[in-house]
């Protein structure tokens, strides 16, 4: 919190695993939604920059083949109408787009 504050970004990349059951160390807690993470996320870098927006959302697909990757990339793509990537697998090039638009 204390880094996006200080930093006042005015823009965010999601970060997502999507095979991970719980947060870390929180084995009885859920992961929320991706859009929650960035319904959260973006209200609590607004406190620092009204402005700020979420451009990209940057995927770990390690624990899939590349075939679900891509299915999974694709569905999260239109389903948040924002570039989704494995950066790994794919490179950032998009999200360094998406960055840039901005």
């Amino acid at each position: 919190m204390a880094l996006v504050h200080g930093g006042q970004p005015d823009a965010l990349i999601l970060s997502h695993e999507p095979t991970r059951t719980h947060m870390r160390g929180l084995p009885g807690y859920d992961l929320p939604s991706l859009e929650t993470l960035r319904d959260t996320a973006l209200g609590l870098a607004r406190v620092a920059n009204p402005a700020c927006q979420v451009v990209g959302i940057s995927v770990n697909t390690q624990h899939m083949t590349q075939d679900e990757a891509e299915s999974y990339l694709a569905e999260v793509e239109a389903r948040m109408g924002l570039p989704a990537v494995d950066p790994f697998r794919q490179g950032a090039d998009r999200l360094v787009d998406a960055l840039a638009a901005i």
